[in-house]
């Protein structure tokens, strides 16, 4: 049971350790089409698996077709847990800082109060039955799935190492200084491009125990969903302890048309490396299913990766037009080949090559019946 661990005595509540732009939540209060989802993930190098964690909340004025949260969990082996939570009055969020829950299930004798709120991580054990809470430094809950009868229950303290920027400086947006608006929409956000976590996960009976676990955590939010899209992430790479990349790219709506962007994104030996459509070009080649092919060049940079996998990888939900439906595919055990180069005089010098076992690969929207290649 997860009583054999003892949380570290920390301020999981009111941390702001070098917290990024648009780590609070966005909703207005308005009755518009809106989503606000969140990610949080933990690799266990030693036991070849991943946990990672998906959270939302849609039309949070309640009342409306697709009003509700959901938690979701791809586990080891890419094996996948759904619950939902319809009632959005049991959902709570900070707006100036990262944290949030959902409450399920809770013990009859708990008073239930509509200014839901972060709870101390024994009182969230004696109280919720079934729910989640995050923070930037704290993520504990419990899930159920009544139709196979899985079930994760996880509590863990998490050490942010990269947010989103150089270390020691003004963190940043991860779409541009034009995110603040809702031009560009959904919006998208790396919260923690690298932490540790220290704490525990029972899967289906199975206890996972870690300390210092590779940890990382995004979110993205609006009230326009991308047609179409790909991701690239990882945080734990062979004799590489100090690295971190994540990239992708979609179709979003900007006004009244649709753009194609991509980025690429490298945290190295405390130095970060941006590959972002205003300062870089970003070409891609992402096959339907299998394969994931991204190059960028700056005047001072460029970048290669590949992304492969063998695996089927697990259908996911995610927030739509027409409410939570399942509409891309994961594996958090793809294949990864990494170079970074640096351009002086016309040539280039290899910073980096490095590869990992245990990255996310995902594709998601619509229509993948072929290769999508950047103009």
């Amino acid at each position: 049971m997860l009583n054999s661990f003892n949380p570290l005595k920390t301020d999981f509540s009111t941390s702001k350790t070098i917290q990024t732009p648009h780590s609070g939540y966005h909703w207005d209060g308005s009755d518009r089409r809106f989503f606000e989802g969140w990610y949080y993930r933990v690799t266990l190098p030693q036991q070849g698996q991943t946990f990672a964690f998906m959270y939302s909340i849609e039309d949070p004025i309640g009342g409306k077709l697709y009003s509700g949260g959901a938690a979701q969990i791809l586990g080891p082996d890419d094996e996948y847990i759904c619950r939902t939570f319809p009632d959005p009055n049991k959902f709570w969020a900070w707006r100036d800082a990262l944290g949030l829950g959902h409450w399920g299930k809770i013990n009859s004798e708990t008073p239930f109060f509509k200014e839901t709120r972060f709870l101390d991580p024994a009182e969230f054990d004696r109280h919720i039955r079934e729910g989640y809470q995050a923070t930037a430094t704290w993520h504990q809950g419990l899930i159920r799935d009544p139709g196979s009868g899985g079930y994760c229950r996880w509590q863990y303290e998490i050490k942010p190492v990269y947010a989103w920027g150089n270390k020691g400086e003004q963190q940043q947006s991860t779409a541009g200084i034009l995110s603040f608006l809702p031009i560009f929409e959904p919006g998208w956000q790396i919260l923690m491009a690298h932490g540790l976590a220290t704490g525990a996960i029972e899967w289906n009976g199975k206890l996972y125990e870690f300390t210092d676990a590779p940890a990382y955590s995004e979110k993205n939010w609006g009230g326009a969903f991308p047609q179409k899209w790909f991701w690239v992430n990882c945080n734990y790479f062979d004799g590489e302890s100090d690295l971190a990349l994540t990239a992708g790219g979609g179709k979003r709506g900007v006004l009244w048309w649709m753009e194609s962007v991509a980025m690429i994104g490298i945290h190295y030996r405390g130095k970060f490396y941006e590959f972002v459509p205003w300062n870089s070009q970003v070409s891609w080649d992402i096959q339907p299913w299998g394969r994931w092919q991204m190059q960028a060049k700056n005047n001072q940079y460029e970048v290669e990766l590949t992304g492969i996998t063998d695996l089927p990888g697990t259908p996911l939900r995610a927030p739509t037009e027409k409410g939570l439906q399942f509409a891309c595919r994961d594996t958090m055990r793809g294949h990864l080949s990494l170079e970074l180069r640096e351009r002086l005089n016309g040539k280039s010098k290899i910073i980096l090559k490095a590869n990992s076992s245990l990255c996310g690969l995902e594709t998601g929207g619509s229509p993948w019946d072929k290769s999508w290649q950047s103009n």
